[in-house]
């Protein structure tokens, strides 16, 4: 895991120029292995640190270290079977334990502050070398950008890196003082949102650049956050200590309105920006970079160069995009029957590809039980489970070159390319599977229903080692050639950061905090909006088919009529589940431990199909991350310094 010391935050940076190619003005990016504080002071050199700052998305989102401390844990994973360290810990079911030196908690910090660096850097340069405030205001975006996600994770942290607080700074310092919660608000991460609310188009300057929206979505967003913080229904406790009273003299009321307001203003003014028609057009990868994505971290397939990473082979490293393998089981292993009457010379039938419902596995996460069973419990009218999720295997022997018409499969009935081999069913069925005398045969544990080819695994058997992938992420290239293509590169998908219907949520949720909704945006409606959309279908992933339904009537109609937290939250999840939202949201709401404090799912070995309750251990100092050892460890301070430094209990 990398560390960096803030103190050195300027030398670490990486500097990338920004290059428009023709009319099309995409964002591209030649590095540089050294750089000078001079170079800051030149157009191109502000303009480079602008790209870094799109660049060094890539490092976090995607990061599938990262990626588990934002998902395992709560009430939407745990650990697969496979899982090390980097995914035990974050269990909080005493597997494993967080502390200063877990890798998924560190990656915030050890990321954000070069680019926060960069960010003051063209901040103070800019205007001096006669760029418009557009351009600062991109700047001036990502500084509040890495503030709000360092304090949402660790609380208050330092605005001073060396030269004076928000100041760009070139000298090594060794030593450093955390601000506090409301001096991170309401100095830094506030004052320069609402300047890029202010400055920024209303179309980006380039394709993928940040907008007047985007500014709204985490205006709005860090004014829902703080307001919880200061109401602070738990008491959970906060670090460096400090009243929760704001500044500027506002109590969370005024922030819950506020979050409210400028939600509302970015869904009336959403410039070019605009939901998609169906929830499987969010998901789908040839339907990438769409008009409902505010922000991703961008990769591609043309170019390793340009990419960041290898298009053959994944390291499993930053900035590789490889979060999806962990949610990946290790399906390779189904076994067919080449014989009609006896199982014999079994073969694998679904062979690893480089396509959205396979890719490469690494079995690290697990959806639970209850994912499966209540937050997707309507998977009649609800497109998003099966827009979710990978719930059938189907055979692709022949992509593999693998000329067999027809192998046999559960009940020793035929299936041929692109016939379901494994299927995870809906729900329970009403004739018992059976698993004895199949789990065995197919290799992966799974069993078989009368009359059916396919093996099944229903949800009460959803295990560590066998469980529904996650399609809406999943490997999408146009270079397979009717092949396999390669599935053991990382994904070269964007990975979606922020999108236009979070302002729904968020203007939903301050409502329901006491905000005073505007006419035809009260919390239900502006639910409703989400979920109408979830009614509607036009394909279903499942059945690999066309599926043109319009169930949102049912959808409106089945929303309560009053609309709580608990609601809120498990609309969100599926809205987002997977995407790295659920910790953050559980956090900033303090319903943790009374969303995520037990789950089920079955074990690790491959006949494990009786579900487990798991509890969970969620103490209300784990609300905030600890600062990374290696922070601690090169600063030179005293030890009780360093000691107050960190986050209490770790």
């Amino acid at each position: 895991m990398k560390n960096i010391n803030i103190s050195r935050t300027f030398t670490a940076a990486a500097l990338i120029t920004l290059v428009l190619a023709g009319c099309s003005k995409i964002l591209t990016e030649q590095p540089r292995s050294s750089f000078t504080p001079d170079y800051f002071k030149t157009e191109n050199g502000v303009k480079g640190g602008i790209t870094s700052l799109y660049a060094h998305l890539r490092n976090i989102y995607g990061h599938a270290y990262y990626y588990s401390g934002c998902i395992t844990g709560t009430d939407e994973a745990t650990y697969a079977q496979s899982a090390d360290g980097n995914f035990k810990d974050m269990d909080m079911s005493g597997v494993g334990q967080v502390t200063s030196t877990s890798a998924p908690t560190a990656v915030p910090w050890g990321e954000s502050y070069s680019d926060i660096n960069t960010a003051s850097g063209i901040i103070e340069n800019a205007s001096a070398v006669g760029l418009p405030d557009a351009l600062i205001a991109e700047a001036r975006f990502f500084r509040a950008f890495d503030y709000f996600l360092l304090v949402q994770t660790y609380g208050g942290v330092p605005l001073d890196l060396g030269a004076g607080e928000l100041k760009f700074n070139t000298n090594p310092v060794r030593t450093s003082k955390r601000n506090t919660v409301p001096e991170v608000y309401t100095k830094a991460i506030f004052p320069d949102l609402l300047k890029a609310v202010n400055d920024l188009p209303d179309a980006g300057r380039v394709i993928g650049g940040v907008t007047k929206t985007a500014a709204r979505l985490y205006l709005s967003k860090a004014y829902l956050t703080y307001a919880w913080w200061l109401e602070n229904p738990k008491s959970i406790p906060t670090y460096p200590e400090a009243n929760r009273t704001d500044p500027d003299g506002h109590d969370a009321h005024w922030y819950y309105q506020a979050a409210y307001d400028v939600a509302a203003a970015g869904i009336d003014n959403h410039g070019s920006f605009a939901l998609q028609p169906t929830f499987y057009d969010l998901g789908v990868g040839s339907n990438d970079r769409n008009s409902e994505i505010l922000l991703y971290a961008d990769r591609t397939e043309t170019s390793e160069y340009y990419n960041g990473s290898s298009l053959t082979y994944g390291s499993g490293g930053a900035p590789d995009n490889f979060a999806v393998w962990m949610m990946t089981w290790n399906y390779t292993l189904i076994r067919s029957s080449k014989s009609a009457t006896s199982w014999s010379n079994a073969a694998s039938t679904v062979q690893r590809a480089a396509t959205q419902d396979l890719g490469r596995p690494w079995t690290r996460m697990a959806p639970t039980i209850d994912v499966v069973e209540n937050t997707f419990a309507d998977k009649t009218n609800d497109s998003r489970y099966d827009g979710t999720f990978v719930t059938v295997y189907r055979g692709n022997w022949n992509l593999a070159g693998d000329n067999t018409a027809t192998y046999y499969n559960a009940n020793l009935l035929p299936v041929k390319a692109g016939n379901a081999i494994l299927t995870f069913l809906n729900s329970e069925p009403a004739t018992p599977i059976n698993y004895t005398d199949w789990a065995s045969k197919n290799n992966v544990g799974a069993g078989a229903l009368p009359g059916r080819a396919d093996f099944v695994i229903s949800p009460q058997g959803i295990s560590r080692l066998r469980y529904p992938g996650l399609w809406k992420m999943g490997t999408y290239r146009t270079d397979n050639a009717g092949g396999l293509g390669q599935p053991n590169a990382a994904s070269t998908r964007p990975f979606n950061i922020a999108k236009l219907s979070e302002l729904y949520f968020i203007a939903a949720e301050a409502a329901v905090k006491g905000a005073a909704p505007v006419a035809g945006k009260s919390a239900r409606e502006l639910i409703n909006v989400l979920r109408a959309r979830a009614g509607k279908w036009r394909f279903s992933n499942a059945e690999n088919v066309a599926k043109v339904v319009d169930n949102s009537a049912a959808m409106v109609a089945a929303t309560p009529a009053t609309i709580d937290i608990n609601y809120i939250l498990a609309e969100r999840s599926r809205e987002y589940y997977g995407e790295g939202y659920r910790w953050y949201d559980l956090v900033r709401t303090q319903k943790w431990a009374e969303l995520a404090g037990t789950y089920r799912i079955g074990g690790v070995n491959i006949g494990d199909h009786t579900p487990q309750t798991i509890t969970r251990t969620i103490q209300p100092f784990h609300y905030l991350r600890p600062i990374p050892q290696g922070q601690i460890d090169a600063m030179q301070m005293t030890d009780a310094e360093k000691k107050a430094y960190q986050n209490p209990n770790y």
